[in-house]
């Protein structure tokens, strides 16, 4: 396992995005989403789970944003929305973070509480306790 796969887990669902270019720099380097984020400030892989989650359209005028306020890359400043929203389409397809389930008619919806057998051991070891210390006194 790679490094990078041990901080990003799931950073190969969004390598087409990520590592997509979107022109050179002043210096004739090249810039890709990743590092077009990274000069934001931004985390890349966060802001790419976090447009995956969004709508296609509110996804590509937020990324519009972000290009447009990156200043030293030519391309972006020419064509954002035009880019932005051919990278989106490279982005996962995702589920929403949570979804509720309806509840059942006549389910049991009583919390579930979730013992461990270490705390079963030590109620048993302080119920023990209890009954010898009744029994030396008494």
């Amino acid at each position: 396992m790679s490094a990078s796969d041990v901080l990003h887990p799931d950073g190969s669902d969004y390598d087409a995005f990520l590592y997509a270019q979107v022109g050179e720099d002043r210096t004739g380097a090249a810039v890709t989403v990743l590092s077009a984020l990274a000069r934001l400030d931004l985390e890349p892989w966060t802001e790419a789970r976090e447009l995956a989650h969004l709508a296609r359209e509110d996804a590509q005028v937020r990324l519009t944003t972000h290009f447009e306020a990156i200043t030293d890359i030519p391309a972006l400043a020419l064509a954002s929305e035009g880019r932005a929203a051919k990278l989106v389409l490279l982005l996962p397809k995702r589920a929403p973070l949570r979804v509720s389930k309806p509840c059942e008619a006549g389910a049991n919806n009583s919390p579930k509480i979730s013992i461990s057998w270490t705390t079963v051991a030590l109620v048993g070891a302080v119920v023990l306790a209890l009954v010898l210390k009744l029994v030396q006194t008494g």
